[in-house]
């Protein structure tokens, strides 16, 4: 896997050099994107020069830094962090949360949950409740954990038709998560839910005939009928707090007409 900038790294200036190298972008080229020269920001990695609080958050945006990650670059270059991390059940955020309730209510029948940056949901509809339904209690105790939830064996791995596949796209998706954020317990999680068994790629589970999906579908069982769905995934735009910066919201639309029609009439 892609390796982080490491935490135990004193000051700004190592820190910003390891975002840069992480992100495969010269100083010339940073420089450039961010109206500076290169020679002040090889200063600012050497620590010769100390960047204003400006000029930190210029090059974090330009080098595609997380909204945490920034705060502890500004932590770092001795100023205040600049974006608060509200808990997702404050007053503040009452708006948040109806808005996010009110989307994925009227994505119905179709599937739809929010999660977080350790993939635990925080919002889903009836349509992913649907999905769920006889899989492990333990495994629908709080905090519901989505990785879990389609990896483990007592989850739902047994009732994906294309396991091996749709395995490697969430692992593959983890690590571009982990690429981008520095982070232990998603890292930890990576790891606990890359140790659950690995099936082998079986051609029994490819549909009999030639289907014309746009990406790959996840093939889940659901009482003896085989639905396809399409994952979709949305992030807030320029989110001004920690916790909304992190927060996704995954939408499953039907990858076939008899999934549709399925759904509809389960629903209604």
């Amino acid at each position: 896997m892609t390796t982080h900038p490491s935490t135990t790294e004193r000051g700004v200036g190592p820190l910003l050099r390891a975002w840069r190298e992480q992100r495969r972008v010269s100083q010339l080229e940073l420089a450039l994107r961010a109206d500076s020269s290169a020679r002040h920001i090889s200063f600012v990695e050497t620590g010769r020069s100390r960047p204003s609080e400006e000029m930190v958050l210029r090059l974090a945006e330009h080098l595609d830094v997380p909204v945490r990650e920034r705060n502890a670059l500004l932590l770092a270059a001795g100023y205040a962090p600049r974006y608060p991390e509200t808990p997702l059940d404050d007053p503040a955020l009452g708006a948040l949360r109806e808005g996010i309730e009110r989307l994925i209510s009227g994505y119905e029948p179709y599937p739809a949950l929010v999660v977080d940056a350790l993939y635990n949901v925080v919002a889903a509809n009836r349509g992913i409740m649907t999905l769920v339904d006889g899989v492990s209690e333990a495994l629908l105790e709080p905090p519901l954990n989505a990785m879990r939830l389609a990896l483990h064996p007592q989850g739902l791995a047994p009732r994906i038709r294309n396991l091996h596949a749709w395995r490697c796209h969430l692992l593959e998706q983890m690590e571009r998560q982990i690429a981008l954020h520095r982070s232990e317990p998603l890292r930890a999680l990576y790891e606990e839910v890359a140790a659950y068994p690995a099936p082998d790629a079986d051609p029994a589970d490819e549909p009999s005939e030639p289907v014309p999906y746009f990406a790959l579908p996840l093939r889940i069982e659901h009482e003896g009928r085989t639905l396809s769905f399409i994952s979709s995934i949305s992030t807030f735009n320029t989110p001004m707090d920690v916790t909304v910066a992190e927060l996704a919201i995954e939408t499953l639309l039907p990858a076939d007409p008899a999934t549709a029609k399925y759904l509809q009439t389960l629903m209604f």
